[in-house]
């Protein structure tokens, strides 16, 4: 094949493409940023080895994990 013969072509296929994808990801919204987690941290003893740890978080709903 003979790429200099059909370079016209090869640009305009790709200015499509690249339309096609600009079209395609301007239509994807803004991510959605969850409420920041809260940490809390209890320790059983004063010479306890191991700090407890808990972490609480709003779970994602099934749309929420789609959108992901």
């Amino acid at each position: 094949m003979n790429i200099a013969k059909h370079m016209e072509t090869i640009f305009l296929a790709t200015l499509v493409l690249i339309g096609a994808t600009s079209m395609a990801t301007a239509a994807v919204g803004k991510l959605h940023r969850a409420a920041p987690a809260v940490v809390t941290v209890a320790v059983a003893s004063p010479d306890a080895p191991m700090a407890v740890v808990k972490v609480t978080a709003k779970r994602l709903t099934a749309a929420e994990k789609a959108a992901l």
